[in-house]
């Protein structure tokens, strides 16, 4: 870690909801896994809707329920904040 010190430092430099937010991106890696799974074990699409489907169900087995994805959106809020003033001009804010 010593030698990647020099490249580590930026990014202390950000606010802790944006370094909480590049952090997440475990759960990011592992939804690509899903998706990487599931079309690796069905090998073979006869069209773009039927891969778009099977995208679409692996995506609803994460999260049933929908709890998690109310959870994860509350946890973007103040990170798009903080995106906004960081980067100010570069960010488009939304009213959703």
């Amino acid at each position: 870690w010593t030698r990647a010190w020099t490249e580590f430092v930026p990014f202390l430099d950000y606010d802790v909801e944006i370094r909480r937010v590049i952090c997440s991106t475990n759960a990011i890696e592992s939804l690509n896994a899903r998706y990487r799974r599931a079309v690796r074990a069905r090998g073979h699409f006869p069209t773009e809707q039927a891969a778009l489907k099977c995208l679409y169900l692996v995506t609803r087995s994460v999260d049933p329920s929908g709890k998690v994805r109310a959870r994860w959106s509350m946890r973007w809020k103040p990170a798009l904040n903080a995106f906004a003033i960081t980067f100010e001009g570069r960010i488009v804010a939304s009213n959703t």
